[in-house]
């Protein structure tokens, strides 16, 4: 059971999600604005296991609602928005959303989302011996799940985390778009592939030099590749 925070300005959005979520055990309470989403987690920061966002909702928008929350709370957002534009999305994802799903959507493949971000984010179990991950200036740390840069932390978003995390793990292997989508994503993905391809440029934004250590393969899909590692 997820205690889930539906934020829209529709009331009828917000009774479906309601439906389908209570039909799968999960409490929900619901917001019908950005501002009430903002009170209800300053409030109390760990009161939801996740957050449904609307983006297109007056006096402030999912996207700002989404940037305050995320100061005060590391709850998972997952935003809802007529506007499927790859721009849209990358804003989205810049402030931290794990998931971006555009209207109309179907209320199964959104609980599927849901359930994928929360399985994402659970606590990992402990593992005997620490598993870290070093090529030269970029280090993975997978126990702690902290990607560090020349030294610096990298502040990856959960979703950005675990495509990486894929990558690394399976270092000189051609990985195909669809064996990404359907690992990382964790579940059969129906929608615009380019949702892939706007988190590898996250990605090798966040790695800075080491961004050529992923390799576009035409055609095919993607492939980490550092040098001395092969």
């Amino acid at each position: 059971m997820y205690r889930l925070l539906v934020v829209d300005d529709e009331e009828m959005i917000r009774g479906l999600i309601r439906k389908y979520a209570e039909f799968e055990g999960h409490q929900v309470t619901e917001a019908g604005s950005g501002m009430e989403a903002v009170r209800l987690c300053r409030r109390d920061p760990a009161a939801f296991d996740l957050i449904i966002m609307d983006v297109m909702m007056p006096e402030l928008d999912g996207f700002s609602a989404a940037a305050e929350i995320k100061k005060i709370s590391s709850t998972p957002i997952l935003m809802l928005s007529a506007r499927g534009e790859e721009y849209d999305k990358i804003h989205g994802f810049e402030l931290g959303a794990d998931d971006y799903v555009v209207k109309p959507f179907s209320p199964k493949e959104l609980m599927l989302r849901v359930n994928a971000i929360m399985n994402r984010v659970r606590p990992a179990q402990p593992q005997k011996a620490r598993e870290v991950e070093d090529f030269g200036g970029l280090s993975i740390d997978f126990d702690a799940r902290v990607v560090t840069v020349d030294g610096e932390r990298a502040e990856l978003s959960p979703k950005e985390y675990e495509l990486l995390s894929y990558l690394v793990r399976n270092k000189g292997l051609a990985l195909t778009r669809e064996l990404l989508l359907t690992n990382v994503w964790g579940y059969d993905f129906y929608g615009d592939d380019r949702t892939l391809d706007t988190h590898i440029k996250l990605l090798r934004k966040r790695l800075g030099p080491y961004s050529g250590y992923i390799v576009t393969l035409r055609g095919v899909g993607y492939r980490f590749d550092p040098p001395g590692k092969r």
